[in-house]
């Protein structure tokens, strides 16, 4: 690894560690061993180096967790979206720093558009990807309701986990929403 490689991966394990607001640029040089310039020379600033951390680390953890329905294709659309809400609530448990420094991540980019464009391109690509949970004709705007989902899920989970919905809950809750829709479609 070089350089820029070596102070991503520390930055990663800060954040991890840390969470996003109590990371340090001197935290990061520890970590890696690189010096202090290094972070500008490779990223401009902390915040583009912390927001492409938060970024990456977000995307692994969302491709582990794609992967897990991929193995029950045979299963249907809604066992799929089951298991992702049960491992997406025990990734909550799991790496619970990754997602705290998530939700703050999400408060910086609210101030700076250098943490709020790529971001906001994650969650662009997140919702193409969670769509593929509903089947290989996965609808673009279920996927961008699945993100909208998995944000409230994400900030409940975070406050008060003990009464946060389960992922059967959710997935009953939008079953019904789509039935009392169909109704007044019918009525």
């Amino acid at each position: 690894m070089g350089t820029r490689d070596d102070l991503l991966q520390a930055a990663k394990q800060c954040l991890a560690e840390r969470g996003y607001a109590r990371t340090t640029v001197r935290d990061i040089v520890a970590a890696s061993g690189a010096n202090l310039a290094a972070i500008n020379y490779h990223f401009r600033s902390r915040d583009a180096l912390l927001n492409l951390a938060m970024v990456e680390s977000v995307g692994e953890a969302m491709r582990e967790l794609l992967a897990a329905p991929a193995d029950g294709e045979a299963d249907g659309a809604r066992a799929r979206l089951e298991k992702f809400w049960a491992e997406l609530v025990g990734s909550f448990g799991t790496d619970r720093a990754l997602w705290a420094a998530n939700i703050e991540a999400l408060a910086q980019a609210l101030h700076s558009p250098e943490v709020r464009a790529p971001m906001a391109e994650g969650q662009h690509r997140a919702r193409g990807e969670l769509a593929g949970l509903l089947g290989p004709k996965g609808d673009a705007d279920a996927g961008a309701v699945i993100v909208t989902l998995l944000n409230g899920l994400l900030v409940q989970w975070m406050v008060d986990p003990e009464r946060a919905p389960t992922g059967a809950q959710l997935t009953a809750g939008v079953l019904a929403l789509a039935d009392a829709l169909k109704a007044d479609e019918g009525a």
